[in-house]
């Protein structure tokens, strides 16, 4: 009735999030890419959203890990232990469950091999049959509908938790791309280093992140987008004791200009790469941007005024990688020339 035999996956395995799509029925799982251990005795002790909600409230033996840096793998068997977990929810949603098959993951463009077999030994040891991985911004670019296999040029930004990946796409290939480690993690980090070293308060990696969500921007448009603050609390690094703070868009927009201008950087650097046809289509079509970065308030319109391109955002941008890592997992033998099969 609920096909407990062989099943075929995508996981865009992410620095922030992970997502599991599952063939037939789509995206099934989102959790944070994030594991709490015990560093005393190494028990994992939450995995995912309850892992989140955690972070920053446990005892000092207790330690929030992401396994995923700069969208590769940097903690192997806890990584293993996160696919696992993920992969066991995934198909307890859909009333079914994991026992075999086959599993296409996305890595960032241009990782080493090591690092690429790492991802792939990962997935068979989670019980993987076969094993694929798919290059992020091409999966990207298919999950946001883009032409990749017309004669024509096609932009896509991807912008996650660890990286930024920037790709021209054509007939069915990559073109030219940039791989800038500077993402949403990056924002956070700036954010927390603009708190700690204006106002001599420390907040942490939630705080941080709301203050991105609520108010954050890539620039201020218009002048009523200045003085729209949040309320946060941290500790105060004079006294030790905890602190409440006003802070405005303005600031967050002050404290976000370098990671911007870093992706800035990375995108005009692509351009340049980029075949003078492929450069026209691209003018005359624009760029799309996709992941969770892509929401960053007035980041569309930072890039479309920095490049003098039309610039869009994916209808759904945290969706997009996963997407085309399912369409191209149901498509294996169309998409076998961009795969890398071990």
């Amino acid at each position: 009735m609920f096909g407990f035999g062989s099943k075929d996956v995508g996981i865009d395995l992410g620095t922030a999030n992970t997502l599991v799509y599952i063939k037939g029925k789509g995206i099934v799982l989102r959790e944070p890419s994030v594991v709490i251990k015990n560093k005393t005795t190494g028990e994992i002790v939450a995995v995912g959203s309850k892992a989140k909600n955690m972070m920053g409230r446990t005892a000092s033996s207790i330690i929030a890990v992401r396994p995923m840096r700069d969208g590769v793998i940097a903690d192997y068997d806890t990584t293993l232990t996160m696919i696992k977990y993920n992969l066991v929810e995934a198909f307890r949603a859909v009333g079914s469950k994991w026992k075999t098959g086959t599993v296409m993951i996305c890595v960032p463009f241009g990782i080493t091999s090591v690092e690429q077999r790492a991802v792939l030994n990962a997935a068979r040891s989670a019980g993987a049959r076969e094993a694929y991985t798919i290059e992020e911004p091409f999966a990207a670019a298919i999950g946001a509908d883009l032409p990749v296999w017309e004669p024509v040029g096609s932009m896509v930004v991807d912008i996650g938790g660890g990286t930024t990946e920037v790709a021209v796409i054509s007939l069915g290939g990559i073109v030219s791309s940039e791989s800038i480690r500077v993402a949403g993690d990056a924002l956070d980090t700036e954010i927390i280093q603009y708190i700690r070293k204006a106002y001599k308060v420390l907040i942490g990696e939630r705080t941080a992140e709301a203050l991105k969500i609520g108010i954050g921007s890539a620039a201020i448009m218009e002048a009523s987008e200045k003085d729209v603050s949040m309320e946060i609390r941290g500790r105060d690094l004079v006294t030790g004791f905890p602190k409440t703070l006003q802070i405005t868009a303005g600031e967050i927009a002050e404290a976000l200009s370098e990671p911007v201008a870093d992706m800035l950087a990375g995108i005009k650097a692509a351009l340049e790469k980029t075949p003078p046809e492929l450069s026209a289509d691209i003018i005359e079509n624009g760029m799309v941007l996709t992941g969770g970065g892509a929401l960053l308030k007035n980041l569309d319109r930072v890039i479309s005024r920095e490049t003098s391109m039309p610039v869009s955002i994916a209808e759904n941008p945290l969706d997009c990688v996963a997407l085309g890592t399912g369409k191209a997992l149901e498509n294996r033998d169309k998409f076998r020339r961009q795969l890398s099969i071990k």
